[in-house]
């Protein structure tokens, strides 16, 4: 079998089938970039190029010496898959190579003109294929200039902190978890009324674990209290038939800069979430070691489904071994691939490029060593890519 030739195949086929973004930093006002320095200042392209020498002030040279700069950079870091990313944006959607100085202000006129009109979203996600998007915040979700506005999936997590840091500082935490149930009750019905399908939230480093018992007593630790938190959320989210979606696998304690943090206890100290709660679980995670453990708990939960991608994450070789693992253990319907985490349209379409591209690559490779034929291939593709996260997410009937 000609690896080549299936491969080509695939990728043509998979650069047709739709795509649901869980997660984005979208803008319903503004989706596309404003200019040139947007995209290439995007934080994971702005970091490989900060690695090939590239000056974290470069927003404040001369534009001369930012270009040049940038340039230099762009040819030191070709290889890296967000280098690879921005070359893809600007080839196809605005027709443009970089090269040199020349090419880049071209580039800017080119964006600055398209930023302009009202259907060029729309036209970057059509040429994409994403047919639906995720936003965190209420004020994002109307897409101006789309089809679609954005599925809301509201983010709690700053709630969660400070209802943990009152509990742990209370003479009486009790009746402070009381009061974060009542809220919780008339939080989530307004979430489940106005058709939101789940929360979301981030969740660090927890020394306790959600099938432990504490007393709810003065001198409550802030981890002890966010168990009681979280169990309270899980009720009232299960109460309203709402799904959780988990970020972990990010922390921002160990100096100035996020770091991914493998945690091998991250995904059992959970555990006792999945177990007590029926309602749908969705475990997206930026920290390596944990792929499997999210698909380990998917295995062991009806409930508990794998999602996209998440910060540290996002590489073609960790990609490939996530879809290996999840191929092996799980209904495709358990699992979707895509989060973005973009700001702009024009990353969400480089984005989603690397996402197919890895996908077409890892499931040529089972097609030739015989697990699937092509058919199941594109089966699975459709799944991870689209409809798993459109049943989960009330798009399409399960």
């Amino acid at each position: 079998m000609n690896e080549t030739a299936v491969r080509e195949r695939l990728m043509q086929a998979i650069g047709h089938t739709d795509i649901f973004d869980t997660h984005t930093h979208l803008v319903g006002g503004r989706l596309g970039a404003a200019d040139f320095w947007e995209i290439a200042h995007y934080f994971w392209l702005f970091r490989e190029l900060q690695a090939a020498g590239y000056p974290a002030d470069a927003a404040e040279l001369p534009e001369d010496e930012r270009m040049e700069a940038f340039l230099a950079a762009h040819r030191a870091s070709k290889h890296t898959m967000m280098n690879k990313a921005l070359t893809r944006i600007m080839l196809d959607l605005y027709g443009i190579e970089l090269t040199d100085a020349a090419s880049v202000q071209a580039a800017d006129a080119a964006v600055k003109a398209a930023a302009v009109r009202t259907d060029w979203a729309q036209e970057v996600a059509d040429r994409a294929r994403v047919r639906e998007f995720v936003v965190n915040h209420p004020d994002h979700a109307a897409f101006v200039g789309m089809r679609r506005n954005a599925v809301l999936v509201p983010r709690i997590d700053g709630r969660l902190v400070r209802w943990a840091e009152a509990m742990a500082g209370s003479p009486f935490p009790e009746r402070e978890l009381e009061d974060v149930r009542r809220t919780l009750e008339e939080l989530f019905r307004g979430y489940r009324d106005s058709g939101c399908p789940g929360i979301m939230t981030t969740l660090g480093r927890m020394t306790e674990a959600a099938n432990s018992a504490f007393a709810l007593k003065a001198g409550i630790t802030q981890d002890q209290a966010m168990v009681h938190v979280l169990h309270a959320v899980c009720a009232a989210a299960e109460q309203h038939g709402l799904f959780v979606q988990l970020f972990v696998g990010v922390e921002r304690s160990w100096g100035r800069e996020p770091v991914p943090a493998n945690d091998p206890e991250r995904i059992l100290k959970l555990t006792g979430l999945f177990d007590r709660y029926k309602g749908p679980f969705e475990l997206v995670v930026a920290s390596e070691i944990n792929n499997l453990d999210v698909v380990q708990a998917a295995w062991n939960y009806p409930n508990v489904h794998t999602g996209g991608l998440w910060w540290f994450n996002f590489r073609s070789s960790t990609y490939k071994t996530v879809m290996q693992y999840r191929l092996e253990a799980l209904a495709p319907v358990k699992s979707s691939l895509v989060v973005s985490d973009s700001r702009c349209m024009e990353w969400v379409y480089g984005k989603v490029w690397l996402i197919r591209t890895a996908l077409a690559e890892f499931l040529a490779d089972r097609v030739c060593a015989g697990w699937l034929d092509e058919e199941e291939a594109l089966e699975l593709a459709r799944m991870w890519l689209y409809e798993s996260a459109a049943k989960r997410y009330g798009i399409i009937e399960k």
